[in-house]
């Protein structure tokens, strides 16, 4: 990839990082799921409504590095309208193709949270209609607008 084309995904990025659409909640979610990286404390929250086993709507919020913030919004526009069953195929190569840089192994785990944590919530939603979080920070724990690595 040219420098030019790491400029623009770069750019992209920064836009989602700070004005993505997907950002936000939704009203009486069927399934909300939130976990952390525990290395760096990005943390990703994913709420989710269905219709059928389609994805009819869905919103993240979370704090983090613009990896991680930046992946959650592609992620969750993505998978706006997809099946279940299609979300839960996904892997790493789905979320590095979203991305469009080439990402370190440290920065892979930031990309990847926001994927593990919707494979979660559709994983919840086939155990049962409740939302299902996961739990909260244990104390002590800080989530800071940069990752430390």
């Amino acid at each position: 990839m040219s420098s030019w084309e790491e400029d623009v995904y770069a750019e992209e990025l920064l836009d989602h990082y700070y004005s993505s659409p997907r950002r936000g909640h939704l009203e009486d979610p069927d399934v909300v799921f939130e976990d952390e990286n525990p290395l760096c404390g990005d943390r990703v929250r994913v709420e989710v409504k269905f219709e059928d086993d389609r994805i009819a709507d869905i919103r993240f919020d979370g704090e983090g590095c613009v990896i991680s913030q930046a992946s959650a919004s592609l992620v969750c526009e993505e998978a706006a309208g997809k099946s279940r069953e299609e979300v839960r195929r996904w892997d790493l190569k789905k979320v590095l193709e979203l991305v469009g840089i080439e990402l370190t192994p440290v920065r892979m785990r930031c990309a990847l949270l926001p994927l593990k944590v919707l494979q979660a919530a559709l994983a919840a939603r086939v155990r049962g209609p409740q939302a299902t979080e996961s739990p909260a920070p244990r104390e002590g724990e800080q989530h800071g607008p940069q990752c430390a690595h």
